[in-house]
């Protein structure tokens, strides 16, 4: 039987490796043998590393939102757990801004937090109708604009209606005059 190289698929193979090997040191970029080793350890550390850097950055939060904690005389187990208690549900990394751009929000949220520890109960209030409140008010002079543009959509909209009208009443003629 004879020998079968592969030819051009081989060789699409591993100039695909090759091009994934650019960059390495020495003969790791060169050779495809040991480019296709350092490609599949490469794919490891990459899949391995994303999951440590979900655990980083936790932990990066964590050690900011402490920090903040500590100036405001309290430690970040007893916040967290205050804050469960009030019923307020923010993540870490929210915390973490919040604690570096908005020291005052972040301030609030420690004296909910020990009134929640003192004993004092909190009825959980949604955001998102705080949020609404200020679009309403923000959005007021916009509705006047939005109700010309939905009159003026109204007008074509009437237009098209009878175009389209007509259209059907002529293919209608045709066919009749057909059938005839």
């Amino acid at each position: 039987m004879t020998r079968v190289k592969g030819g051009s698929v081989s060789k699409t193979r591993r100039r695909k490796v090759l091009k994934a090997a650019k960059g390495y040191f020495g003969s790791k970029h060169r050779l495809y043998k040991t480019a296709q080793e350092q490609v599949f350890h490469s794919g490891n550390y990459a899949f391995r590393d994303r999951k440590q850097n979900k655990r980083n950055f936790r932990k990066l939060w964590i050690t900011r939102i402490n920090a903040a904690c500590r100036e405001n005389e309290i430690s970040y187990s007893k916040f967290i757990n205050g804050l469960t208690k009030a019923g307020i549900t923010i993540n870490r990394k929210m915390l973490a801004e919040l604690a570096i751009a908005e020291p005052e929000a972040f301030k609030s949220l420690v004296t909910v937090s020990k009134d929640a520890l003192a004993g004092k109960e909190y009825k959980p209030v949604s955001a998102v109708k705080t949020v609404d409140t200020v679009k309403v008010k923000e959005s007021a002079p916009k509705k006047t604009t939005t109700k010309k543009v939905a009159a003026s959509k109204e007008k074509t909209t009437t237009a098209k209606k009878t175009t389209t009208t007509t259209k059907k009443t002529t293919t209608k003629s045709t066919t009749t005059k057909k059938n005839n």
